[in-house]
């Protein structure tokens, strides 16, 4: 038999709940985490590059300061060729972010590789720069000027090999026939151009590339403009939207005492990653991204780039949810 309580036991009751309601609520929120970041956990993968890349390092201190804001957050870092790499990592699940170029996203969506409307990014980063490096004492000085020599040209599933077969193209120059095409990354190009066993080699990457600035200090070198390319490389079409004129200043290399800028052509970075990623991570992700610009700036200049006014022209990707409710979230 259930003996009912007297209505001053039954008002003190209902009093002491809603107390202990207040309390929870009020325990709740201050264990909510500051500006009410979402607590993000779990493993995650990020795909970078080869070693001595930008790619790399960039991914080395975005994992430091990943791990400052999100403690709970597991992350690791994959080593890859480059760009077409990272996509296949990224499609493949072995990845669930990735850094690569428009120019790669775009080719993979045209050629409607594996799950391609899946992709998403979270932000535009910093522009990559092709970079011709050949001895100071060479006679070239125009891709036209490489037929019948040995020319480093990135790994095959890098993203500095889809612009160099692009730019051979619009030299008029064929990959296979006309060059002989050293299929390395920069980890080893440059000291193959020092044995004198390569002519030239391309590059793609942020300024300053701490490989060619390395290669600078031992040996004489010197970059190779590559305006003249601009107009028939945007005549290959669709293709070839991504690419823009660009230049190097003077003081990109200090080390190569350059007298003056160097035309070339320039192509965005984005971090992408798929609509699989949880809404949390990604925004989380994404404003440690931002957020960390400074402070990897100071070691990758090319992270200075990073804006939060172009982070999300994210073209020809749309940015995943996670991202647009950080980029809103902030929104002046």
């Amino acid at each position: 038999m259930v003996t009912a309580l007297p209505r001053l036991g039954r008002r003190r009751a209902l009093a002491g709940a809603a107390v202990v309601a207040v309390v929870l609520a009020l325990l709740g929120w201050w264990l909510l985490p500051i500006d009410g970041d979402p607590v993000v956990k779990g493993r995650v993968v990020l795909a970078t590059g080869v070693p001595s890349g930008v790619y790399a390092r960039y991914g080395d201190l975005l994992k430091e300061d990943l791990a400052r804001d999100s403690p709970a957050l597991d992350v690791r870092l994959t080593r890859s060729e480059g760009s077409v790499d990272n996509l296949r990592k990224l499609m493949s699940g072995r990845a669930n972010f990735a850094i690569a170029t428009a120019d790669a996203v775009s080719a993979y969506l045209d050629g409607h590789g594996r799950d391609a409307d899946r992709l998403r990014a979270c932000a535009r980063l910093y522009d990559d720069y092709m970079q011709l490096i050949v001895p100071k004492d060479s006679a070239v000085g125009s891709a036209r000027d490489l037929r019948k020599l040995r020319v480093g040209v990135g790994e095959d599933g890098s993203g500095v090999q889809l612009i160099t077969r692009r730019l051979l193209e619009a030299a008029g120059l064929d990959f296979d026939r006309d060059i002989t095409p050293v299929r390395v990354g920069i980890d080893k190009m440059p000291k193959l151009l020092e044995e004198k066993k390569i002519d030239a080699f391309f590059w793609s990457g942020g300024l300053p590339t701490a490989a060619v600035q390395n290669l600078a200090t031992r040996y004489p070198i010197k970059l190779v403009q590559l305006g003249d390319l601009t107009g028939p490389l945007h005549r290959l079409g669709p293709k070839a939207r991504y690419y823009r004129a660009a230049v190097m200043p003077v003081d990109a290399y200090p080390e190569l005492h350059a007298q003056h800028a160097v035309k070339t052509i320039a192509v965005a970075n984005l971090l992408v990653t798929t609509d699989r990623t949880g809404r949390n991570l990604a925004e989380s992700v994404t404003r440690t991204v931002i957020k960390s610009r400074d402070r990897i700036g100071v070691e990758v200049h090319a992270a200075q780039k990073v804006d939060l006014r172009t982070a999300v022209f994210t073209d020809p990707l749309p940015l995943h949810e996670g991202a647009r409710r950080y980029y809103l979230s902030v929104k002046p």
